[in-house]
C-alpha cells in the first residue's frame, strides 16, 4: 500500500478530531475541595512481576464514569508504567482502591519508587466524553515482594 494515501488518511483523521475538540465546550468546573486520592506508602510485587498499588479516594458527585488510575516508576526516572484502573463511586464517602498490572516491557524491581494516582471522570460534554480531574496524588513508596 502506498505511503501517501495512508499519511493522508492519518492527517484527515487528526484534523477531524481536532475540529471536534475545538467545537466542544470546555469543562470549566473545579473539583470539590473535599475530593481526594491518596497512595499507600507500600506497594507489592508478585513473583510474576505483577504490581499491586493501593490507596483511598473520595469524590462527591459525577455525571459520567469515574476511575482511579495509577502509574509507577523508579524515583530517579521519568518513565512511568500504568498499573490498572479501578472504577470509582462518587458518593462523598471514603473508599479504598486497588490497582494491579504488570509493567511492560520491563519488570520493575523492589525498592524505592514513585507512584502517581489520578481520580478522573469521563464527563459527557456535547458529543464527546472529556476528562475531568477530581484529584491527583504523587508519592514516594516502597515496593516489596509478596
Amino acid at each position: 500500500m502506498p505511503f501517501r494515501p495512508v499519511l493522508r488518511s492519518v492527517l484527515t483523521a487528526a484534523a477531524g478530531t481536532a475540529l471536534l475538540l475545538l467545537a466542544a465546550p470546555a469543562v470549566t468546573a473545579t473539583a470539590d475541595p473535599s475530593e481526594s486520592v491518596t497512595v499507600d506508602p507500600v506497594g507489592r510485587i508478585a513473583a510474576d512481576g505483577t504490581v499491586t498499588l493501593t490507596g483511598t479516594y473520595r469524590c462527591v458527585s459525577s455525571s459520567g464514569p469515574v476511575f482511579v488510575s495509577s502509574s509507577v516508576g523508579r524515583k530517579d526516572s521519568t518513565t512511568r508504567y500504568g498499573i490498572g484502573g479501578a472504577r470509582a463511586v462518587c458518593d462523598g464517602a471514603l473508599h479504598r482502591w486497588v490497582n494491579t498490572g504488570r509493567p511492560a516491557p520491563d519488570p520493575i524491581a523492589p525498592g524505592a519508587a514513585r507512584v502517581e494516582a489520578t481520580l478522573m471522570e469521563l464527563r459527557p460534554v456535547g458529543v464527546l466524553p472529556l476528562p475531568y480531574f477530581h484529584a491527583v496524588d504523587a508519592e514516594d513508596v516502597t515496593l516489596t515482594t509478596s
